[in-house]
């Protein structure tokens, strides 16, 4: 089990956290942190350059879930991370990977009043090394407080189990997180992922269609970038059956008939990913009453909407809107097709 402690920078994270490998039974800190030291050592001066922050980078994101995934392998019990996560899409990313991994995620978050918080980080010291330490640690706080208001009114209340830390010490502080992971007031988080592929894959989407003739898109929370609903078929599961599935357990709509195939797609392997058969089948269109059963988000989706072929182009990567075109196209002519990596042939 791993107990995620967020908060904005400044909140005190990593004091409580140390504090709270004391109270839980075979615990360890693990501090990703330690990852954004290494990266300049991992790669080149240039990529860094291109990002103001370590967590911008997808091997950052990375590199935290396979390294937590190894030392609960290695050491077993629980791990304790201090880590500020203010885009969601960012929390999914790596709740989701350790969520792959069968690995519970308990998410607590440090929440003094913002003016307590201010106080704290114009006391926090600057080390004597750093010619520019003020900017360097102090102004980095600062300028993060509005994006941590905004996670603050959007996501971040709903998601993890606060802690009003403003009168708190570090020790207070861990007392209650001890606590709250122990009755399960800080419950496991609703991330769901599928185990990542060992090999080529079958995937089943379904296109739904609004009043306007608008195609479905969907933003799964534990992966990157919008897409289809639907997900990969099971060992003896019908591709259409997988679809119909998939519709039901991500947006809570029952298909009544078999939906028509429209594309199959061979998608090569593209290391570390391992392709295989990608399938689009047409799941109709709803009406108005029927969009509105649609039970979404949920913990499989982060967002949602109908989108014309032109929105569909800026949201989805350029394989996959491929797909999509392709399967338009088949569905105007009422004719299937078969693609390679999105491209008609035969």
């Amino acid at each position: 089990m791993i107990v995620w402690i967020n908060g904005a920078f400044g909140a005190g994270k990593t004091t409580t956290a140390r504090e709270l490998i004391e109270l839980i039974p075979n615990s360890t800190l693990f501090d990703p942190e330690v990852i954004g030291g290494t990266l300049p050592q991992l790669l080149p001066p240039k990529r860094l350059a291109e990002v103001g922050d370590f967590r911008d980078l997808p091997i950052w994101r990375r590199l935290v879930v396979d390294t937590a995934a190894a030392m609960l392998a290695e050491l077993g019990g629980v791990l304790v991370v201090p880590m500020t996560l203010l885009r969601q899409e960012y929390r999914d990313e790596i709740f989701g990977g350790l969520a792959a991994r069968r690995i519970p995620v308990r998410h607590v978050l440090l929440a003094p009043a913002e003016t307590i918080l201010r106080k704290r980080i114009a006391g926090r010291e600057v080390p004597p090394e750093l010619p520019d330490g003020e900017i360097r640690v102090r102004q980095w706080s600062y300028d993060h407080i509005e994006p941590y208001r905004a996670a603050l009114a959007s996501w971040l209340l709903a998601d993890a189990h606060p802690v009003d830390t403003g009168a708190l010490t570090p020790y207070e502080a861990a007392l209650r997180i001890a606590e709250a992971v122990h009755t399960g007031d800080a419950p496991v988080c609703e991330i769901v992922q599928t185990p990542e592929p060992t090999a080529e894959t079958v995937a089943a989407g379904v296109l739904l269609f609004d009043e306007q003739d608008r195609v479905l898109l969907v933003d799964p929370t534990y992966k990157a970038g919008w897409e289809f609903p639907g997900g990969v078929v099971e060992s003896g599961e019908a591709p259409a059956r997988a679809g119909i599935r998939e519709v039901a357990e991500e947006t809570g709509l029952r298909l009544d008939d078999v939906p028509a195939l429209l594309v199959v797609d061979w998608e090569p392997p593209a290391p570390p990913g391992f392709g295989g058969l990608r399938l689009l089948f047409d799941g109709g269109r709803l009406d108005d009453a029927a969009v509105r059963r649609l039970l979404l988000p949920g913990p499989e989706l982060r967002d949602w909407r109908f989108v014309s072929e032109q929105e569909a182009a800026e949201l989805l990567p350029p394989v996959r809107y491929e797909r999509l075109r392709w399967a338009l196209r088949a569905r105007e002519r009422g004719a299937a097709l078969y693609l390679e990596a999105g491209i008609p042939v035969g």
